[in-house]
């Protein structure tokens, strides 16, 4: 996709790293036909065709315009089309509305993408000093991951709808064990704690991880993983979707609008139930972790099994010890995974990482002293620090490379299409 080189010239690790992601994104559009670049399923989802196309105007708009001299957009309108929320560098297209876009064609996407790519390299070939730009570069880098995520889970999203269920993956899928692992109750000492990152050239975080600050926590304790399909099944069979005591106001009334009962992709049929994956159809394993259900639901399940959501924090200390392994994209698994009897070279918790987002009781707000960037690029984060909740530790469509301890991810309570799932916390004895 990017220029030539000489066999003599050593790319830099930025430009290598740029290159891996974005052919990344394309790998993950492998599978598809072109049929399925144009699905949108709802308002807050976005066609494949979007996505590839967004990641592209965000190094356009952020890189090549303002520093490649005499740079030739690809296409006046695409500057519109493909803003996603970035109200100080224009108007956008109505985001319900961009599964509407049959035209510019995949092929006009794609072709897009390359003549992004070959202006990029050429950039950071002449500028590979600039700190500006690679700041940029690597914001754009982290955004692109972002959205090779989206792109899978409102993949997932779309083909749900099909009756036909379609395959994305042909992976072989785990069946049931006898072997899950007993929850358990790991300590975890309070106190103050230090919360967050400042970032810096060489240790990327988003915006909103800073400042790094002291926070004051109690003793707690953490189950040491994530609550599985078995154990949500008892919730679901003691009633207690019926049970209103169990839910928060809004959850009561968000469950009972939607005549929700069970899971997003859970099916019942012949008394078996079975889950839609990125494989299709498929029984419900009962040891793999429950995934897609909202904070709602994960709030009332840990009321209903005595205990509670860790806050954010909590789960940032527990985590920071831990090496940051786990079920991610890389995998190429693309749904959760058992987590068995660990061996000896295991540590506990386990599954902080990878597998299902973790939804916290903790809702997404700034931290002391926290500062939005000058510029478009402060819409990024700030602006939505409102009405939603923080969920921690990354999911199976997440890249390894892309999630760390600090890491913040935010969405509204009733959010399900994302890879959620549960992680309990108990006050300490």
């Amino acid at each position: 996709m990017s220029q030539s080189k000489p066999q003599n010239e050593v790319k830099s690790p930025l430009i290598s790293q740029f290159q891996h992601v974005r052919n990344f994104s394309e790998q993950l559009c492998s599978p598809l036909e072109v049929e399925d670049f144009c699905l949108q399923s709802m308002p807050e989802a976005s066609p494949v065709k979007w996505h590839l196309a967004h990641t592209s105007w965000f190094f356009e708009t952020f890189l090549l315009i303002p520093y490649f001299r005499n740079y030739k957009s690809f296409h006046p309108q695409f500057h519109y089309l493909f803003n996603s929320y970035y109200n100080s560098v224009g108007k956008q297209f109505p985001r319900p509305q961009r599964g509407l876009q049959s035209r510019p064609t995949v092929a006009e996407v794609f072709q897009y993408r390359q003549y992004v790519d070959q202006h990029m390299i050429e950039l950071l070939n002449s500028e590979k000093n600039h700190p500006e730009i690679v700041a940029r570069v690597t914001l754009g880098i982290q955004h692109e991951q972002q959205h090779q995520e989206l792109l899978l889970t409102d993949l997932k999203h779309a083909l749900s709808f099909n009756p036909i269920y379609p395959i994305y993956h042909t992976g072989a899928f785990e069946q049931t064990t006898n072997e899950q692992q007993p929850l358990n109750w790991l300590k975890i000492q309070g106190g103050i704690q230090m919360i967050g990152e400042n970032g810096g050239q060489d240790n990327f975080c988003f915006d909103n991880e800073t400042p790094k600050h002291q926070m004051l926590l109690q003793d707690f304790q953490i189950a040491d993983r994530l609550i599985t399909n078995k154990e949500f099944l008892e919730f679901i069979e003691d009633e207690a979707y019926q049970q209103p005591l169990l839910w928060l106001s809004d959850g009561w009334s968000f469950i009972q609008q939607n005549g929700i009962t069970k899971p997003l992709y859970w099916q019942s049929k012949d008394q078996q139930w079975f889950e839609f994956t990125l494989s299709g159809l498929q029984p419900l394993n009962p040891d793999q972790p429950v995934t897609h259900i909202s904070f709602y639901e994960a709030d009332a399940y840990a009321r209903w099994a005595e205990a509670r959501l860790l806050t954010e924090f909590e789960w940032e200390v527990a985590a920071k010890p831990l090496t940051v392994r786990g079920n991610f994209v890389d995998s190429a698994h693309f749904n959760p995974e058992s987590c068995l009897s660990p061996n000896d070279t295991e540590v506990a918790p386990l599954q902080m990482f990878g597998d299902c987002w973790e939804w916290t009781q903790s809702g997404y707000f700034s931290y002391p002293g926290f500062k939005v960037v000058e510029g478009a690029i402060g819409e990024y984060n700030g602006k939505f620090m409102s009405n939603q909740m923080v969920l921690r530790g990354g999911s199976c469509v997440t890249s390894r490379a892309h999630i760390r301890p600090t890491y913040r991810n935010f969405f509204y309570p009733d959010a399900r299409w994302q890879f959620s799932g549960i992680r309990l916390a108990r006050d300490s004895d």
